[in-house]
């Protein structure tokens, strides 16, 4: 899409780096593992059905930072699975564009035989990254996890805690353009958690385009907008200040 201005000159309308329209998602409820396996050779009628999400539609410009509400069970998790390819739409469009770090389950894919320092490098390999450019997340990763010694031995003898700040510190330095987080901050000691913080903060600066599922008041620290969900339905769409006012417990 493009308009013309006073000069008659073409400007092309900005893109948006997410875009969700008319987005569903049903899941199938099973009541056992047989009958799920049943489900493979045949349909059954009987089958539960959960509309996790039902005709989502909203558009995310990049640098924006935009948080992710709602009630346990409003569709929050699915929303964010789809945006980083975890999960896909029952029916609609998405679209992502973009580089996405996603800060959901910080440990998850670690190798538990492999080092701290081979475990950032695995992900950075994943992510089908350049060994220039793994080189110098493995440098600021290791700083930012601050976890001495312990960077190369086995994560196996890691304490949950130091798994976290590892996760945390490969994920916030990937040079992402959408940053996905979802309660992370809510784990870890205050100094962390602070050090945590400042770095969201100064990817905001440099317009890293952040979404962030919380139930804390710390949505208000990172997001100038928000977008309320319930029962699977955008509720509200609008600035963090209007959202406060409507929905008073998102501060409470």
């Amino acid at each position: 899409m493009s308009e013309k201005n006073a000069n008659n000159t073409v400007i092309e309308e900005q893109k948006p780096i997410i875009s969700f329209d008319k987005v569903s998602k049903v899941y199938t409820l099973y009541r056992n593992s047989r009958e799920q396996f049943g489900a493979l050779f045949y349909r059954s009628k009987k089958l539960k059905k959960h509309m996790a999400l039902d005709g989502v539609s909203f558009r995310i410009m990049k640098g924006e930072s935009v948080a992710i509400v709602g009630r346990n069970g409003a569709g929050k998790s699915t929303l964010l699975k789809m945006i980083t390819g975890v999960a896909f739409p029952t029916d609609g469009e998405i679209y992502v564009n973009g580089r996405v770090s996603a800060l959901l389950e910080l440990t998850a894919g670690f190798s538990a035989d492999m080092t701290g320092r081979e475990n950032i490098r695995f992900k950075c390999y994943v992510l089908g990254l350049k060994d220039a450019e793994i080189n110098e997340i493995e440098r600021k990763a290791i700083e930012f996890a601050d976890l001495g010694e312990y960077i190369d031995q086995p994560v196996r003898t890691y304490s949950s805690g130091m798994r976290v700040r590892l996760g945390f510190a490969i994920n916030i330095n990937t040079n992402p353009d959408i940053l996905v987080i979802d309660e992370a901050l809510s784990v870890g000691d205050s100094t962390f958690k602070k050090k945590c913080k400042d770095r969201i903060n100064e990817l905001i600066a440099q317009n890293v385009t952040v979404l962030y599922v919380s139930h804390s008041k710390d949505i208000q620290d990172f997001c100038t907008r928000c977008i309320y969900l319930q029962e699977g339905k955008v509720i509200f769409d609008g600035t963090m200040e209007e959202a406060v006012k409507k929905f008073p417990e998102l501060v409470n």
